[in-house]
């Protein structure tokens, strides 16, 4: 699974509206609001890195009021849960 972080400028009177439009498209799996530089982040989560084109810039990018888009792929991912699940083998419960 590929990673994107999308880091989203918008019209500041519509974000809430565009961060609906984004969370609905498919790949899309969580929008945060955010203090800062941008609006909103994007997580997209997809396949292959040809379906990154056809979401962000495809996509995302096209909704009304999406003024700025700022892509990262991550290479790998770190988090609690994994770590977690990590230390949890082999042990019993």
């Amino acid at each position: 699974m590929i990673t994107a972080i999308v880091l989203i400028k918008t019209s500041v009177d519509r974000i809430p509206e565009i961060a609906e439009s984004i969370a609905a498209l498919d790949s899309v799996s969580e929008v945060y609001s955010v203090t800062g530089t941008y609006d909103l982040v994007a997580m997209v989560r997809v396949t292959r890195h040809d379906d990154l084109a056809d979401i962000i810039p495809g996509r995302i990018s096209k909704i009304p009021g999406v003024e700025v888009t700022d892509t990262h792929v991550a290479f790998r991912t770190y988090s609690q849960h994994d770590l977690e699940a990590a230390f949890a083998i082999g042990l019993d419960a």
